[in-house]
């Protein structure tokens, strides 16, 4: 039996609220395991692989759009904005529109409302591609240094 079809009968408000609760309780174990496991101790996490294989590759290794997140995450759970800032500005700037987005999918569930296929209209999604792109492009170049974690 599923928590979807309980018996053939509608799921109730509790079970349907039970997908976005558990995303929560998932982030938020992941926040709380990385504040207390400090990411800028050597030896608790790995090595970004992106980062890895171009230092094996070049000689100088290149950074992700994600490199310095854990240690924004860290930072957060401080309640370091300003470093967590300096580590990875996007990371910290998408945050509130995952919070958003987590938001209206709970009062969805919540409504009883179905499931929305898409999480945003495509044109956002994109656009959103691009800036990541653009944002691990000039992480790597000499003037957007300042992006580096």
């Amino acid at each position: 039996m599923s928590v979807t079809n309980l018996g053939g009968r509608a799921p109730g408000r509790l079970a349907a609220v039970l997908p976005p609760v558990g995303v929560a309780l998932a982030a938020g174990a992941v926040f709380a395991f990385v504040g207390a496991v400090d990411p800028n101790e050597p030896g608790h996490y790995p090595t970004c692989p992106f980062l890895w294989l171009t230092e094996q590759a070049f000689g100088t290794g290149l950074y992700c759009p994600g490199c310095g997140t854990l240690r924004t995450i860290h930072a957060l759970a401080h309640l370091d904005v300003v470093a967590a800032l300096g580590l990875n500005p996007l990371a910290v700037a998408v945050l509130p529109f995952l919070a958003f987005w987590w938001g209206r999918w709970t009062v969805r569930a919540w409504r009883g409302r179905p499931r929305r296929v898409t999480l945003a209209h495509p044109g956002y999604v994109y656009a959103f591609l691009v800036v990541v792109l653009v944002y691990w492009v000039v992480r790597n170049l000499p003037f957007g240094a300042f992006l580096a974690p």
